[in-house]
């Protein structure tokens, strides 16, 4: 019995998109969100990695809080994972709005040829159906709305690296996160699955939410309080989905603001997860905050607490 859980998480055949390289096409799609004027500080990003950067063609439509109509923010995400010559696919925002269109999200085609997706927060659910239904593995990274007074040269780097070698990754917990004031002793090794607080709890009862048996669950949010992170981490334990899951590794805590004399995030997070049984290992600079890194969703991981580390494998296959 004791088994059960990791099979849970490994067994079927996880696929990766192949590694990207200088020349390959690229689409940047809105699936959610409007972006600005910050975007061409992300495509000029993706151009210094050699990449041949094509705007969805409806990139920079608005549509009361969406970009653009359901229908045209779905006709250029399938577009982006139609198209044979596209190798890589980039959230060009969040904000909300995936879950309006995630179902009709074609598979055959994500199935037929896999290619890079990198996002995060709102396009959690994306990530969260890319997996369950076709367990490819997909990048929690910037958003091309990009900021450099938060997103600078390392995380340049972190992204370049994650989609284009097939180097392991590494991130070490940050003192300075509060989200490193949560942790449970121990090693735990799964697959690395979650993302976005919020959109996991969302996804309960839909196709999005991942197996989490035998998972490291990956966890981070912005503009929540204290009580909303025990909200959803409670939610998420009556459902029954955290059960068996292998461990969880935590993000950032950004703009989660308590009242004075109240827990903080990071104890209301250890009073709800630290009774599971797991490893815990907070303080990664993955999420909403400053520094933010890119890690694969689908591959296997081990959190190490008292190293203090999160070590996750490729994302990509090697370019032949």
């Amino acid at each position: 019995m004791a088994g059960k859980p990791a099979e849970a998480a490994t067994a079927h055949r996880v696929v990766k998109a192949p590694a990207l390289q200088p020349g390959d096409r690229v689409r940047v799609v809105a699936p959610a969100g409007v972006p600005d004027t910050r975007l061409a500080r992300g495509i000029q990003i993706l151009e210094s990695f050699g990449l041949v950067v094509e705007p969805g063609a409806h990139l920079y439509d608005r549509f009361g809080y969406l970009a653009g109509t359901d229908e045209d923010r779905l006709a250029d995400l399938n577009a982006a994972f139609r198209d044979p010559g596209i190798r890589g696919v980039f959230a060009a925002r969040g904000g909300y709005g995936t879950q309006r269109i995630i179902d009709r999200l074609d598979l055959a085609a994500v199935r037929r040829d896999p290619r890079v997706f990198v996002g995060f927060s709102d396009l959690t659910v994306l990530s969260g159906r890319l997996w369950t239904a076709a367990h490819l593995v997909s990048f929690y990274g910037p958003m091309i709305n990009w900021t450099d007074s938060r997103t600078g040269p390392v995380e340049i780097e972190s992204l370049r690296r994650a989609v284009m070698t097939d180097d392991p990754i590494v991130l070490t917990s940050d003192p300075a996160e509060p989200s490193a004031a949560v942790s449970v002793p121990g090693v735990a090794t799964g697959t690395l699955l979650g993302g976005n607080l919020t959109m996991i709890q969302a996804s309960l009862g839909t196709p999005d939410l991942p197996d989490l048996r035998g998972a490291i669950l990956l966890v981070e949010d912005t503009d929540e309080g204290p009580y909303s992170y025990d909200r959803m981490l409670t939610h998420l334990i009556r459902s029954g989905a955290l059960r068996g899951i292998a461990g969880v590794a935590i993000g950032q805590f950004t703009n989660a603001a308590g009242s004075a004399g109240q827990w903080t995030a990071a104890e209301a997070v250890q009073d709800r997860l630290g009774g599971l049984g797991v490893p815990v290992l907070g303080g990664l600079r993955v999420g909403h905050g400053n520094g933010q890194l890119t890690v694969p969703l689908g591959t296997r991981a081990t959190i190490d607490t008292a190293a203090g580390a999160l070590t996750v494998a490729a994302g990509v296959d090697a370019a032949p």
